[in-house]
């Protein structure tokens, strides 16, 4: 399967549901959301398979809510920034963990090929309070709810608008609730957010 967008880019979030800040051994942050960005190349559908890179030997799933860019985004307020959303999907920021921690930084440990699973889009959604659920193999690993977001949808995409323009088919990653754990080949990984369709990917082993 394809993707259902071709975003132009992908801006994600990282440490926005405390509980991941929790467990990842770090602390919130003080005022204002960390950002970083994953590459269009990255981008597949639901149904292909995500591939373990032979650099790397811990991959971890991160299940996000995603949201779609409809419209322009500059300098726009939280209410503004909502109203311009297109719609929602389910993402899984993979993350080659060991290279995150041994680059310092997270370009190469999130930017592999097949590292940005997006699902179909989703309209008409209010995403203040969405049940969001990752799934290895049946098994839930990862459950919150988007209430929980230390900052809350619009504001993040408010705050973005006053960093980079935000344009249609842009995607932007949320944040991932705690729970987040290492695929293996043969693993399928599910990431369901309530209203939004399933986003399902096999995890195979890039081949040599």
């Amino acid at each position: 399967m394809t993707a259902p967008i071709r975003p132009g880019k992908i801006v994600a979030v990282g440490k926005n549901y405390l509980d991941h800040v929790r467990e990842m051994g770090g602390s919130a942050p003080a005022d204002e959301p960390i950002l970083f960005m994953k590459p269009p190349s990255a981008v597949i559908g639901s149904g292909d398979a995500i591939l373990l890179p032979a650099q790397s030997e811990r991959v971890d799933y991160e299940g996000e809510l995603v949201a779609v860019i409809g419209e322009r985004m500059r300098n726009v307020d939280a209410a503004t920034a909502l109203q311009r959303v297109r719609g929602f999907c389910c993402g899984n920021d993979v993350t080659a963990r060991d290279l995150q921690a041994k680059d310092g930084q997270w370009t190469r440990a999130k930017g592999f090929d097949t590292f940005c699973p997006l699902g179909g889009i989703a309209e008409g959604l209010d995403p203040s309070d969405l049940r969001i659920t990752t799934r290895v193999n049946g098994e839930v690993r990862q459950q919150a709810r988007t209430s929980l977001l230390i900052t809350p949808v619009g504001e993040l995409l408010a705050y973005i608008s006053r960093v980079m323009t935000l344009d249609p088919g842009d995607v932007v990653f949320t944040g991932t609730p705690a729970g987040v754990g290492p695929l293996q080949e043969g693993d399928v990984v599910e990431v369901e957010v309530e209203g939004v369709p399933l986003l399902r990917n096999p995890v195979r082993r890039a081949a040599a």
